[in-house]
């Protein structure tokens, strides 16, 4: 009896298939650190968009790497210390990120931006990441954030809601 081959069904994936994700960054217990998971959750709050996953790392671990991979498109909040004016908004590609060798880490978490960008290449991940950096004033131990980024955060909130309006639906 000869054998019958069955070839596998072929699939057809449109672009409404691309999976998305908001991908909040930060430590609530230092102070405007926290930035990055309190806009997510005012996201979450009032401009939840359909066919987005909303996702709170808290303080990156190596588990991002992994979840990265999952999605087509990203985009990560986070607090950063870039010489800005404190509350200052950035939105970039993880790509277009540079950092001079003597740079220190621009994000107090397990890893910081830097160590995802070098990882991001190491793997080759195919993931469309990009960043919003929201300007630090103050990243000591306490669970408030500073009056200046208090004042910006319908602002701010309102700016990464528009993005994701233009980038990711």
């Amino acid at each position: 009896m000869i054998p019958v081959y069955h070839a596998p069904p072929i699939f057809w994936m449109s672009d409404l298939s691309k999976k998305k994700a908001v991908i909040g960054l930060g430590n609530t217990l230092r102070g405007d650190d926290g930035i990055g998971l309190i806009i997510l959750e005012s996201l979450l709050n009032s401009y939840k968009r359909a066919g987005i996953d909303y996702l709170n790392f808290g303080s990156a671990s190596f588990d991002l790497m992994h979840k990265l991979q999952d999605y087509d498109t990203v985009l990560l909040i986070d607090g950063i210390s870039a010489n800005l004016a404190a509350g200052e908004l950035r939105i970039f590609e993880l790509k277009d990120a540079s950092f001079r060798k003597r740079d220190r880490a621009i994000s107090s978490h397990e890893l910081n931006l830097k160590d995802i960008i070098k990882l991001a290449d190491k793997l080759k991940l195919n993931t469309k990441i990009y960043v919003a950096g929201i300007q630090v004033e103050s990243v000591n131990f306490t669970e408030t954030l500073s009056q200046k980024l208090k004042d910006k955060l319908q602002e701010l909130t309102a700016k990464i809601d528009k993005f994701l309006a233009e980038n990711l639906v």
